[in-house]
Order: C-alpha cells, then structure tokens, then sequence
C-alpha cells in the first residue's frame, strides 16, 4: 500500500503541472488582462482609474496623456490609443508581461511549489491571506452541506432500496424528484421570501455569517447565531444533493441486494440487518465513495456560487468568480492550483477508502 501511495503521490506533480500549463495557455489566447482592465479605466474614467493599480511604483498621470508624443496606434492592446508607450511598458513590467511566456509559467510554477501566490493585481492584499478569508464561508457551507446529506441521503437511500416499491418508497421519491427538478438558487430565492424579510415571515438573517454583534455574544449565543445565519443557505444547497445521493444510494443497494450472494447469506440464516450492514453495505457504497471527491470539491469550492451571491456571502466560489471577471489572474491560477490540489488528495483519500470498505480490493496488485 505505501508504494502505491508513493506512486499516487509521484503522479500528482506532472498532473498539477498539466492542469496548470493548460489553463495558462488557455489564458494567453484569451480576449482582454490586466493591462486592457487598467486601460479601460484610464480611457473610461480618468486619471484616478490609474490608483486602483495595486503595488504601482511610476507617476503616469503625464504618460496616460502620451506625455512622451509616443505615437500607439500599432498596439497590442485595444483602446491604448493616445497613451504614452512608455506608460504601456511599464504597465506590463507590473504586470510580469513584459516577460516571455514560458519564463511566466516556469516562475509561477516555482513560486506555487512553495505556496508563494504573490498578491492580487487589483487588491491590496496577498493572495494566500485572501483565500484564508474566504476560506471559512466555503469550509462551514461545504462541511455542512456534506455532513447533512451524507447522513440523510445513505440511510434513506438504504430505507428505499429495502422498501422498494412500497408506498414510503413511491412517497419519498416523488419529494426526491421534486427535490431535483428545483435549482438551489430558485429554491433559495423561495426561502428568502419566505422566512427572510420577504412577503411573509422574517426569522432568518438575509445576508452574512455572523450578526454585528457577534463580538459581544456567549459561546452558545456565537454558536446558535452561526447556524441561524447558515440555516437558509445550508437546506437551499442540501436540497439538489440529497436527491442525488440518495437515489444513487437506493440504485446500489438495489443492484446488490438482487445478486447470488444476498441469497446464498440469507439462507445461511443471517438476519435481514446482518446481510444488509454485513454484505451489501460494502459493496453498494463503493459507488457512493467513487463519487465522493468530485462532490467533494464541487460543495466547498466551485458549487456555492449562486447561493454565496444569493444570501451576501463572501467565499471561494464568488472570489473565483470576480477574479475571472475582472482579470486578477494571481488569484485565478491559485484557486485552480489549491482546488487541482486538493482534488487530487481527495481523490487519493477515496482510493484508500476502498480498502477499508472492502478489503478484497488490493492497490499493491494493479497499476496506478
């Protein structure tokens, strides 16, 4: 087992180095940067546009009316017409354009190797302290949304797969469905209006992870204020899941319960919960946990976009979102660098897993 983890371990550095090298090629031939962003707000706004520029060392109030006479009208860069080349360069030098492409990746590569991010283009900040601020509205979204459906989906999934074809089984699917048919954000946007200040009741908070005075609360008031904050957003994104894996559970369990070796246990005269938690357990879960990572790093990092917007919530999902939009590529690559890594270890976590759900299966014996 340690050997295929080393192997496992070894296959995740060209895997990273792959995911990365595809997305900044992707950026390359991508329509507009930072540099088109910052000349877009000079032209559009004035000269202050230029001190939104984060970490900016250089006066280009002159260069921004083409202080040098430079004529531009051959550049790269679309709507740079009128600006000093002088100003452009130096923009570019900001930015490490200026700079070839493949010495870009190589040093970002390098620099992500020791989890150095630099810091954002169009934030004071670094981008390691950013996503830690992020971090803890996806972590309490993602862990709790996981934890809630993992323990409503399994058992009912188990309870359906034994029922089948029952009226609690036709009952719960007929919620499931519509459980599925329903976008979270739809049904997020139907719980604001209903117990949020909307149309009819007010007793959950509409934005944020915690009340102003949050600093002023017992233990337990910190605690119950928590989860009264994370109530709506929590059930709006439990909704989609919950439908998902426990259909997919009760599909399992169903496939297992039919096969030989449920007769033959049965009728060894083992009790119906020994053949179901003793047997089919193992067997029909393996499923569930091959589709664990992907959940996984959908719910705390890339799922929540829509609710995270819906209920005010700063997290990952809306930091990755603005940065995309807004050109901040330091902040672009990290995320997929931290989810790509993640995903990987997840996914690794997952393998193991097999082995102890069911101990037939042997990583020693098979390639990676």
């Amino acid at each position: 087992m340690l050997a295929y983890i080393a192997r496992r371990i070894a296959l995740m550095i060209p895997t990273i180095i792959g995911i990365m090298l595809i997305s900044f090629i992707v950026v390359q031939f991508a329509p507009g940067g930072p540099v088109e962003r910052v000349i877009a707000q000079i032209t559009g706004e004035g000269t202050d546009a230029t001190a939104r520029i984060t970490g900016g060392g250089g006066d280009f109030g002159a260069a921004q009316q083409g202080g040098s006479g430079g004529d531009v009208s051959s550049s790269k860069y679309r709507g740079a017409q009128g600006l000093d080349p002088a100003f452009i360069k130096e923009l570019e030098k900001q930015f490490g354009f200026d700079k070839p492409a493949y010495e870009r990746f190589a040093l970002m590569m390098w620099n992500y190797a020791r989890f150095d991010f630099g810091r954002s283009y169009f934030r004071d900040i670094s981008v390691l302290d950013l996503i830690g601020e992020k971090m803890t509205v996806s972590i309490s979204l993602g862990l709790w949304m996981m934890l809630i459906t993992y323990a409503i989906s399994v058992p009912l999934g188990i309870a359906k797969a034994v029922r089948d074809g029952s009226r609690f089984d036709v009952w719960t699917s007929a919620v499931i469905i519509v459980g599925y048919a329903i976008p979270s954000f739809l049904f997020a946007i139907l719980l604001i209006i209903l117990f949020a200040g909307g149309s009819f009741f007010s007793w959950f908070p509409l934005r944020g992870l915690t009340s102003d005075n949050w600093d002023q609360l017992s233990l337990t008031g910190k605690i119950l204020d928590y989860f009264w904050h994370l109530a709506l957003p929590i059930i709006s994104m439990v909704l989609g899941a919950f439908a998902t894996m426990a259909l997919l559970t009760k599909n399992s369990f169903l496939d297992e319960i039919r096969k030989q070796y449920v007769v033959t246990a049965r009728m060894k005269g083992l009790s119906e919960r020994a053949v179901l938690y003793r047997h089919v357990f193992r067997n029909a879960m393996l499923i569930i946990i091959a589709g664990f990572p992907g959940a996984f790093v959908a719910a705390f990092f890339s799922g929540s976009l829509l609710i995270e917007t819906i209920f005010s919530l700063d997290g990952l999902g809306l930091l990755g979102f603005e940065s995309v939009l807004n050109r901040d590529y330091p902040v672009v690559f990290a995320n997929l660098y931290i989810f790509s890594l993640v995903g990987l270890v997840v996914n690794l976590i997952s393998d193991l897993t097999y082995t102890w759900v069911d101990p037939r299966i042997d990583f020693e014996t098979r390639d990676v």
